[in-house]
């Protein structure tokens, strides 16, 4: 059910209600509202993250508020679809805007759990992404490639091919991290012709620099 199907249900059931006594049904009117309001928090929590990606990269101080209510929302609904989602965003946003993938990983490892117990591969494939960033911060390679592998495999079965392309950069610096250079220039001018095909200018130009630095 949709949001604007969950609002519509709202005045048919506050008439049940009023005129006929059936206050229980209340019930189910706020917990529809509560899901309109989780999925519009992490909505307005994405926009805020877009914008420091790539605006004047200063954290909103709304963001992680908007994360964690969402998160919030969606766990006392039972809805672990979405609270695996709303973790993910929380850890992308301590790892990516606040440096800390100290913090960070343990909320994409929960993450991870949450959306492969409910089949979620979009979700899959942004946290398995994540933690291959952390462990390629942290040195291990090996651990690093096969995350972000297995991200680039579910984000292909999805048919995300600017999320593969996003990928590649840092299957890219690895490669060549490991000598393993002809990979790593095959990695970006697959990567590039992907990003150029799916209308992702901005991968295009982390492939350009990645190749540059190589």
């Amino acid at each position: 059910m949709n949001a604007e199907d969950r609002i519509a249900r709202v005045r048919p059931l506050y008439e049940r209600a009023v005129h006929g006594g059936e206050l229980e049904v209340l019930v189910e009117a706020e917990r529809g509202l509560d899901a309109v309001e989780a999925d519009v928090a992490l909505a307005r929590g994405q926009i805020l993250h877009a914008r420091f990606m790539h605006g004047d990269k200063v954290e909103d101080p709304a963001e992680l508020g908007l994360f964690e209510r969402a998160a919030e929302l969606y766990r006392a609904l039972g809805d672990e679809r979405g609270e695996g989602e709303a973790l993910f965003w929380i850890g992308c946003l301590h790892q990516f805007i606040r440096r800390d993938n100290e913090t960070a990983v343990p909320l994409l490892e929960r993450s991870l759990r949450l959306a492969a117990a409910t089949g979620d591969r979009v979700t899959q494939g942004e946290a398995l992404r994540h933690l291959g960033i952390a462990a390629h911060a942290a040195g291990r390679l090996d651990e690093a490639r096969e995350r972000l592998e297995e991200s680039t495999r579910l984000r292909r079965e999805i048919g995300a091919f600017a999320g593969v392309a996003a990928n590649m950069v840092g299957l890219a610096y690895i490669a060549a991290a490991q000598g393993r250079r002809a990979d790593a220039v095959a990695i970006l001018e697959e990567g590039r012709a992907l990003a150029e095909k799916n209308g992702a200018g901005a991968i295009v130009r982390q492939l350009d620099q990645a190749r540059t630095e190589m």
